[in-house]
């Protein structure tokens, strides 16, 4: 009787110690949790309560606004006309680049590159080529036949057509991203034994790699439409010339020109954020758990394919119609004493660089984005990691990892723009005040940033498999000297791939920067903005460099911290 009730006490015992040990859990977790939901809920949570004050008189005004019927059609237009370009093209260069040639597996890291271009510098890239009178390549086709009649144009870069299709190139390489991840991460021996059994192309093709694809495919174009709704940079841009106005833009209007309208543009702002979250519930739906997409475990798979010139060619024309054409133009205009139609090569100089460094309010921009940048990435990546392990293994709280699963991937599914008129609405108030300082910039990037680094850690952790976890755990390690010793050091890649992505996107930040700063905090591109806006084109070509050459040194970091493959985890 002694024995069994010892051995009844013996089993007793680490039970005990599991129970305290998930308290302590839950209470972290709650914690954790709770500071998510601060982040992510209470922007919007204000934006709402702006629109509802009143008897929801935001509304009444957001939607009396002249050409509201307008501005919405040109809102969907943009939205669905980018996301077919992006997703087509998107993954036509993931399929090129698994045809490439073994000695040009290198031109895989091309579709990637005009990430690196702000967005706000490739839109002045665009109108300088192809704005209707002294538009560089308008003023080359005008040399052709066709058109050698036409006093301006026959491109006008201003109209919404066009935005739709620079808007579609700039998010090419976003869809870029999560298709070729997908690509590289498909097992070769499913594929192999798919064509044993008797399938060909096509049947592989839509039995056996369009299903493993399905993640990717559902993200990037759930990015694609996200980005293209709210789409900002290029109808403000752009479409200010010719009337063409988006909901973000009106928004812009609300928080900008008097008498300023906080209620009304929180309105505007909330059938961006209802598709939001449809758009982010219905990623979970149609997802599931995304354990069943776990093709291999470990050691990467590539599929075997025959070698094709076409692939070649295609991913080298679209890396320079998408990225050099605009730089090209940036170059000449940033080198030039003004913008025309006629390239003075004799006149070409660095003075606009001198002069862009003699002005106090662009240098501390300068500083104040790449160190802003820096802290959220710091921030970022620790939170990303901490969900993403929840999301695919914290199958006991179930509850909270469909929380956490949902809260980091709201700021994907809202535009920037409404989480920047949410922040300055929810820290122009207690109990943080924080307007007029960098931290209200810092909080606004990492809030923007956790769906990217909770997405790339996750998925470099779906890749992993669980084979190196249960080693570690019959080695005796504990979950905390796993993950530092084991799986951190395996994810290297994937943590340096969302650093530089998530670099990337903070120094181009453009939208929500353009609502939280104050004329003490700017950053490059609020300050790009003012000099558009002032018509000082030089200078704003000089920064969209500035801004290029600052994007691509962190970049550079990431490789050299994360080894060639962290372009591939980007």
């Amino acid at each position: 009787m002694k024995m069994s009730v010892r051995a009844f006490v013996g089993r007793a015992e680490p039970s005990r110690r599991f129970f305290r040990r998930s308290t302590f859990d839950r209470f972290w977790l709650l914690l954790f949790c709770f500071g998510l939901a601060y982040l992510a809920l209470l922007p919007l949570f204000r934006l709402q309560q702006a629109a509802l004050e009143d008897g929801a008189g935001g509304y009444e005004r957001a939607w009396n606004t002249r050409g509201i019927g307008g501005t919405i059609v040109a809102t969907i237009s943009l939205a669905r006309g980018s996301l077919v370009i992006a997703m087509v093209l998107g993954t036509f260069l993931a399929w090129a680049a698994t045809r490439l040639p073994r000695r040009l597996r290198i031109l895989r890291v091309l579709p990637i590159l005009p990430i690196i271009v702000p967005p706000v510098a490739a839109v002045t890239g665009w109108a300088f080529l192809f704005s209707p009178r002294p538009g560089y390549m308008n003023v080359l086709l005008r040399y052709l036949p066709w058109w050698n009649h036409l006093d301006e144009g026959p491109i006008d870069i201003y109209t919404l057509p066009w935005i739709v299709i620079i808007t579609g190139f700039g998010l090419t390489s976003f869809v870029y991203l999560f298709v070729s991840s997908g690509f590289q991460n498909i097992s070769s021996e499913l594929v192999e034994a798919a064509q044993i059994s008797g399938s060909r192309g096509p049947g592989v093709f839509f039995k056996v790699i369009l299903p493993l694809l399905r993640p990717s495919l559902v993200y990037g174009g759930g990015v694609a439409l996200l980005l293209g709704l709210g789409q900002f940079t290029g109808p403000l841009l752009l479409g200010r010339n010719t009337g063409v106005t988006v909901l973000t833009t009106q928004m812009y209007f609300k928080m900008s020109q008097a008498p300023i309208d906080h209620a009304a543009a929180a309105a505007l702002g909330s059938p961006l954020l209802l598709f939001g979250v449809i758009v982010v519930l219905g990623q979970k739906i149609v997802l599931g758990d995304q354990s069943r997409f776990v093709t291999h475990g470990g050691k990467s798979f590539r599929i075997e394919t025959r070698r094709s010139k076409l692939a070649t060619f295609s991913i080298l024309l679209y890396s320079f119609v998408a990225m050099l054409l605009p730089l090209f133009a940036l170059v000449i205009v940033s080198l030039s004493p003004f913008w025309g139609a006629d390239i003075q090569w004799g006149r070409l100089g660095l003075d606009n660089f001198r002069d862009m460094f003699t002005q106090a309010l662009i240098t501390e921009a300068i500083r104040t984005s790449v160190l802003a940048s820096f802290l959220a990435v710091a921030i970022t990546i620790p939170i990303g990691f901490t969900a993403a392990n929840l999301i695919l293994r914290g199958q006991r709280y179930r509850f909270m990892r469909a929380f956490v699963d949902f809260l980091v991937a709201i700021p994907l599914g809202i535009p920037a723009v409404v989480f920047g008129v949410g922040f300055l609405l929810a820290y122009t108030q207690e109990p943080f005040f924080l307007y007029a300082t960098k931290w209200v910039i810092v909080l606004v990037y990492v809030t923007l940033m956790l769906p990217f680094a909770t997405r790339m850690q996750l998925a470099g952790m779906v890749s992993l498999g669980e084979a190196y976890i249960e080693a570690s755990r019959v080695a005796g390690a504990t979950a905390l000297r796993t993950n530092l010793q084991v799986v951190l050091p395996l994810l290297r890649s994937s943590i340096a791939g969302a650093s530089a992505l998530m670099f990337v996107l903070l120094t181009h930040e453009f939208a929500a920067s353009l609502l939280v700063r104050s004329p003490k905090t700017n950053v490059m591109g609020t300050v790009l903005f003012d000099q558009y806006t002032n018509g000082s084109y030089p200078t704003v070509a000089a920064v969209a460099l500035i801004m290029t050459g600052v994007t691509l040194l962190g970049v550079t970091s990431a490789v050299m911290f994360g080894g060639s493959k962290a372009l591939e985890g980007l």
